[in-house]
């Protein structure tokens, strides 16, 4: 069963967003993008860099380069339990 992201936000996670820049496999001067995103850990990306190795590895269009950002939405410190809500129309 896979997390749920608050949860993971609450672990540290952040949401880790990649530009992929390839080449594409049967013409090796056009160059092609791929965005990626998900929920990661800094600094260290383990699930950023287990895609870069997959793709390495099973896909044909070589990487040119990967450019990517990472955004803590929520610490541990800043969740608060909010005990009513107020409605304004």
């Amino acid at each position: 069963m896979r997390e749920t992201e608050t949860g993971l936000l609450l672990k540290g996670y952040g949401l880790t967003t990649a530009e992929m820049v390839y080449r594409m496999p049967d013409y090796r001067n056009v160059l092609n993008t791929f965005v990626w995103q998900d929920y990661d850990l800094a600094p260290d990306y383990p699930k950023l860099f287990d895609f870069i190795e997959f793709w390495q590895e099973s896909l044909d269009g070589p990487l040119h380069s990967v450019r990517f950002v990472h955004r803590q939405m929520i610490g541990p410190g800043e969740w608060r339990n909010v005990t009513g809500e107020f409605t304004y129309h």
